[in-house]
């Protein structure tokens, strides 16, 4: 057996159909990258750049407690949190079932089931953080105006409702009083807001957020001065932080099998990048490779013809143990395949985890190619993980790692890699803080 004729069948498959991370230009796609960051902060873009009115440099107090709400996927979090000068406590903490997750129910329902959830601790603060994880444009006064749900996310009536003022009605409806100072943000900027909390006794140069779950995005510190589209925010001195949207990021190389991905998603031509890297798309993706793959002859077609599915999880397992039988995939290798089969299996799908930690890194150079922090040793960036897919996969981490030293630090900046627990917590209860 020669694993370098395999290993190279392999490639040529993956050059073929213009999936091959060996082909992207990391510099240009970077280049690329900025430029759509840039016109972003003046108007339209693949990149929404969606400013958080939160400044980073705000000053606050330690020891105040601080009501907490995140409203995620399939999950409804609530507790009090408190950022003190040595630690963080997080308290009352109850998880509770997202309202709408399961069945159809109104923005009224949804609002008083929320009251129902908070009802216990309402008292300890007179203050909110509300990290809602679906589209929401954040407003000037930082409440957050919903812009649309997800399909899976079924409540009627709620797009264009202002998130902090309603709730505020509905606590006066439900004979609280209704005067709270809501901050209303997104996973990603709580995720950066998190690495700030956590870190008050060591000085970085700048902070950024990075999701890698389900979907993928990442936040960032801009200039208040560079977000020409707002002309509150242009006229200022300071910063904010900006949620980039990066999963909307329409790259300059993609290949056949992404674009076939594409036509056969809910939203084709939406949210490019992110069906490329993310979770919810990984296994998809592999799964549409094997698929071309088999019919092209790379491997015995019958082993793809008997696994239903992959999921991210899937992908990730097989790297970790490739003769494992207990998902569909080892199973039908086992069954049909033959040991080189597995071998070619396994280097497509390692490729394409590649690519996508090539890419991943290459956001993350352009956020500090843009902003030009960093280049400190002694004051680093503080980039902040959080995400499923990232964290479930030892192998996507380990070329992270990789991309990161190789193509960004050994370009002269320097990164330090937190992960924060319970961090959507901890970042909600920062902007409740940093905007009062």
């Amino acid at each position: 057996m020669n694993i370098e004729k395999i290993r190279e069948e392999v490639s040529q498959f993956l050059k073929e159909n213009k999936m091959s991370y060996k082909d992207i230009d990391f510099e240009k796609e970077t280049t690329q990258f900025i430029s759509q960051m840039i016109k972003g902060l003046s108007g339209d873009s693949s990149l929404k750049m969606i400013p958080t009115y939160i400044d980073p440099f705000s000053t606050f107090s330690y020891g105040e407690p601080i009501i907490v709400l995140d409203a995620g996927g399939t999950n409804f979090r609530r507790a009090v949190v408190t950022i003190q000068e040595d630690k963080i406590l997080v308290e009352n903490l109850q998880v509770y079932p997202m309202p709408g997750a399961d069945k159809v129910i109104s923005r009224d329902e949804f609002f008083k089931i929320i009251v129902q959830y908070i009802s216990p601790i309402i008292n300890k603060s007179n203050k909110i953080g509300f990290c809602f994880s679906y589209p929401v444009e954040i407003l000037s006064n930082t409440d957050g105006k919903v812009l649309s749900m997800t399909k899976e996310l079924k409540i009627t009536d709620i797009e264009s409702t202002i998130l902090g003022e309603t709730l505020n009605y509905y606590l006066c409806q439900g004979g609280y009083e209704g005067n709270k100072k809501v901050a209303v943000l997104n996973d990603t900027t709580a995720v950066l807001l998190s690495g700030i909390g956590v870190s008050q006794t060591y000085k970085y140069d700048t902070f950024i957020g990075l999701i890698l779950g389900t979907g993928t995005n990442t936040c960032y510190m801009e200039k208040s001065k560079n977000v020409l589209k707002d002309k509150l925010l242009s006229k200022k001195e300071g910063h904010t932080l900006i949620n980039i949207e990066s999963g909307g990021y329409s790259p300059l190389f993609r290949g056949a099998i992404d674009e076939s991905l594409d036509q056969k998603s809910n939203d084709p031509g939406n949210q490019l990048f992110e069906k490329m890297i993310s979770g919810a798309y990984q296994g998809p993706l592999v799964f549409e490779s094997l698929m071309r793959a088999g019919k092209d002859g790379l491997f015995t077609k019958k082993i793809i013809e008997e696994v239903p599915s992959i999921s991210s999880k899937d992908v990730s397992d097989f790297l970790l143990n490739p003769f494992s039988n207990e998902k569909s995939l080892g199973q039908a290798i086992s069954k049909h395949g033959t040991y080189e089969d597995r071998i070619k299996i396994y280097l497509l799908i390692d490729e394409l985890i590649e690519r996508g930690a090539m890419l991943l890194a290459m956001n993350v150079n352009a956020i500090l190619k843009k902003t030009g922090r960093g280049k400190n040793p002694c004051e680093p960036v503080c980039l902040t993980i959080d995400g499923s897919t990232f964290y479930g996969s030892p192998v996507f981490q380990n070329k992270f790692d990789y991309y990161l030293k190789t193509y960004v630090e050994n370009k002269g900046f320097y990164i330090k890699q937190k992960k924060v627990e319970n961090g959507t917590l901890v970042g909600a209860a920062m902007a409740a803080l940093m905007v009062s």
